[in-house]
């Protein structure tokens, strides 16, 4: 097994489709075969083996699918850190996975010229250096044969977010990434007909498995944008004619205020939000001003995206959906035993789409199982029909005087307010209580936060001691690169009183 067979077989079968778009420009699959022989070819004349890792350090483009491809048909294991981290932090991540070739951006050769030795780099491919992409691509060959991989053999090195901590590396298999692919494509009717619009980073689970390998899977075209614009978004929507809408809840939040949404996205015929979940009263608008849902599933690295999907037939507003196909999801308790319908737990799945284990963290690693179940660190509930409702993560409860509470729930209830447009709900130390409840918020355009409503509203809807002690407010978040926010950084942040408003 290779999964660069699937961008053969597409190239097989619709050679004069178009594959990728980027600035206006189209490339068929048959020419973007051949650059990804072309360049393996390269890579081989450079010492390049089955079994080696590369790596990509660069933002979206043609060429960022071209050198992955690549890589991939000649067996080696391709890892894909975010493009913007630091370098401290791209050199711990490239001395754990130890890339032997990285295809980066000019601007970023002096950092890594200066790990070459403790990394293991050999090769960096760049523009400008003796091993560009053009030299790669006007010295090989238009024919590779592909490599054969054993099924359970790493195909990628994925990296957690690190919105808990450290990130992780995450080797996932061939079989691990078939496996989701054929889930994505067939959960969301894909076909050679879409075209999909691709804003977010192909060095995360979601742009580069549920968006970038499903859609070559199936056939169907990517617009490629180097991270999100929204004047390039809506622009690209029309000229393209983009049938498959991905995002993350905070770009919904923000399209939500775009007069004349449904005529400006009259080609998208599904939309799907991943990262974060989507608070209810969100889907409902949508569904009310585009007449569409947006559509979920429950995944996150280790399982190489989907574990459940909310369906097509029975969309469940609040929920992520059932599991998708080969894959098994238990509510656990945390001494490990498995709960029954609507009890509240820990997410365990089970499934040819889970890891086998962390790059390098075998404590992690025995940390993150109980027998083959997967601990997702998620809280969730099974209804009695098998559809998933995500509770929280288990490291973001807050428990204040001796009470548990899941900022999810009160995050919804700040989300039904019209002068919230987006929210977080943290714990922070308290002499008294433990933990306080803490909410902060970006409010809408020309919309302002008072305390006092907002504490009078609360204390209609949930316990007393679900009630925030404390409203902020913000400009804006700090999000991952995929646009997650990130709570813990939050969470400091607001222990330092860094550039917060407090209302």
């Amino acid at each position: 097994m290779n999964i660069a067979i699937n961008l053969e077989r597409t190239a097989l079968y619709f050679p004069d489709r178009t594959a990728v778009i980027q600035d206006g420009k189209r490339t068929r699959y048959g020419k973007f075969n051949e650059d990804a022989s072309r360049v393996a070819n390269g890579l081989k004349s450079l010492g390049i083996v089955p079994g080696d890792t590369v790596a990509l350090f660069a933002p979206n483009s043609y060429h960022w699918l071209v050198f992955y491809f690549a890589a991939l048909k000649m067996g080696a294991r391709v890892a894909t850190p975010a493009s913007a981290l630091t370098r401290d932090e791209i050199f711990n991540t490239f001395r754990d996975c130890r890339p032997k070739a990285v295809f980066t951006t000019d601007d970023r050769l002096n950092q890594l010229e200066s790990m070459k030795d403790e990394t293991g780099i050999e090769y960096l491919v760049a523009p400008g250096t003796q091993t560009s992409m053009d030299s790669l691509l006007d010295g090989g060959a238009s024919r590779f044969k592909t490599v054969y991989c054993d099924r359970n053999e790493p195909a990628v090195i994925l990296f957690t977010g690190g919105t808990t901590g450290i990130s992780k590396g995450v080797p996932l298999s061939h079989e691990n990434l078939q496996t989701s692919y054929q889930n994505v494509a067939f959960s969301e009717r894909s076909t050679h007909e879409d075209r999909c619009l691709c804003f977010l980073p192909l060095n995360h689970v979601f742009g580069q498995i549920h968006i970038m390998g499903s859609t070559i899977y199936s056939g169907g075209s990517m617009v490629i944008q180097p991270g999100f614009d929204m004047d390039r978004a809506l622009d690209a929507i029309k000229r393209h004619r983009v049938s498959k809408f991905y995002s993350v809840p905070t770009v919904y939040i923000r399209m939500l205020s775009i007069n004349n949404l449904r005529k400006r996205l009259k080609s998208v015929r599904y939309c799907f939000s991943a990262a974060a979940s989507m608070a209810a009263e969100l889907v409902r608008e949508w569904k009310t001003r585009m007449d569409l849902n947006i559509h979920e599933a429950y995944g996150m690295t280790e399982s190489a995206s989907m574990v459940t999907f909310n369906h097509t037939y029975q969309h469940v507003v609040g929920s992520v959906g059932t599991p998708a196909n080969l894959v098994e999801v238990q509510i656990r308790g945390l001494d490990g035993s498995v709960l029954g319908p609507e009890e509240k737990g820990e997410i365990c799945i089970r499934g040819p789409n889970i890891m086998k284990a962390y790059l390098n963290r075998p404590d992690e690693t025995a940390l993150g199982f109980w027998d083959d179940w997967f601990r997702s660190g998620d809280m969730g509930i099974l209804d009695d029909r098998g559809y998933l409702y995500i509770v929280d993560r288990l490291k973001d409860l807050i428990i204040t005087g001796g009470e548990n509470v899941y900022p999810r729930e009160v995050e919804e209830l700040l989300y039904t307010r019209p002068e919230v447009q987006e929210c977080a709900v943290v714990g922070l130390p308290d002499a008294e209580y433990g933990e306080r409840v803490v909410a902060v918020i970006v409010p809408k355009p020309n919309r302002t936060i008072d305390a006092d409503q907002l504490k009078t509203f609360f204390k209609t809807k949930v316990a007393h001691y679900k009630v925030p002690k404390v409203f902020m407010s913000v400009d804006e978040m700090p999000k991952s690169h995929a646009g997650k926010v990130l709570k813990r950084k939050l969470k400091k942040e607001l222990l330092k009183g860094k550039g917060l408003g407090t209302t």
